[in-house]
């Protein structure tokens, strides 16, 4: 297993799926974890589970520059450093363009993409000192866009190139950039996907079960960490969605198309 004891590891979105995995996993090793979310019952039942833990949770919207900067501060105030930033949080839609509310895409622009650019600015002179790790947790949809989820997916490509950018002009720090993408992963982010209204549609319109658990994907991201590497595509699915996005692009439209709608419906 990987040491991670007494590092500081600071988690957004940590109250559901793939970002609450982490931090039970993180705790699990020793490690320092702090995190932030909007649900505050979530994140108090977390703490109480975690009650004899080095765990501090902040109630806190990162599309809102203020609430990451006293999430960060709060962090340094309590634990004096950061040696990892995972960006974890974010939300999703499904709506098809024509139907949309511009007010959704803005808000999946604020989440996704500022949200992780505002706890990266505020942690970055901190991981520049313990020479530390910035992670961000996008999507196959930031490679490859999806047919009602075009604000989802235009985050998450501007995550994609955000990360790129700055591992570039990060490269002679000592500072590990590391992008995840994970395939279709069974977690709470379908289930508050935006609607067209920019309301969550509160269910999931695809089959959880067969799907990987956070868990697992927890378990991948945190051995990428250890490894220091610096992209993590997870799932056979997402993998071959990229490949062939990249070299076979007419055919990517079609299959995507053939996933997604029935008989002319968006059915997922």
């Amino acid at each position: 297993m990987p040491d991670f004891k007494n590092k500081v590891v600071v988690i957004t979105g940590g109250s559901d799926g793939i970002g609450k995995a982490l931090v039970e996993q993180f705790l699990k090793l020793g490690a320092k974890v702090a995190t932030c979310a909007r649900n505050h019952d979530k994140l108090y039942q977390l703490q109480q589970q975690n009650s004899n833990k080095p765990l501090l949770v902040y109630t806190a919207d990162i599309g809102n520059e203020d609430d990451c900067k006293d999430f960060i501060q709060g962090v340094i105030k309590s634990y004096g450093t950061i040696d990892i930033l995972i960006n974890n949080a974010g939300i999703s839609m499904r709506s098809l363009f024509t139907e949309v509310d511009l007010k959704t895409l803005k808000k999946l622009m604020d989440t996704n993409f500022w949200g992780t650019v505002y706890c990266t600015k505020f942690s970055l002179d901190y991981i520049l000192k313990t020479k530390g790790t910035i992670v961000s947790v996008s999507s196959i949809a930031g490679f490859r866009g999806l047919p009602g989820r075009s604000g989802y997916s235009a985050s998450k490509f501007a995550v994609n190139g955000w990360m790129e950018s700055i591992r570039t002009e990060l490269l002679q720090t000592g500072v590990n950039v590391l992008l995840v993408c994970p395939g279709f992963t069974s977690s709470n982010i379908r289930n508050a996907a935006l609607n067209k209204a920019g309301i969550a549609q509160g269910e999931s319109p695809m089959n959880e079960d067969k799907m990987m658990t956070s868990e697992e994907c927890a378990q991948h991201i945190i051995k990428a960490i250890s490894k220091r590497k610096r992209n993590l595509i997870l799932t056979f699915t997402g993998k071959r969605a990229v490949f062939i996005n990249k070299f076979f692009p007419s055919l990517a439209d079609k299959l995507t198309y053939k996933f997604f709608f029935k008989n002319g419906e968006l059915v997922k």
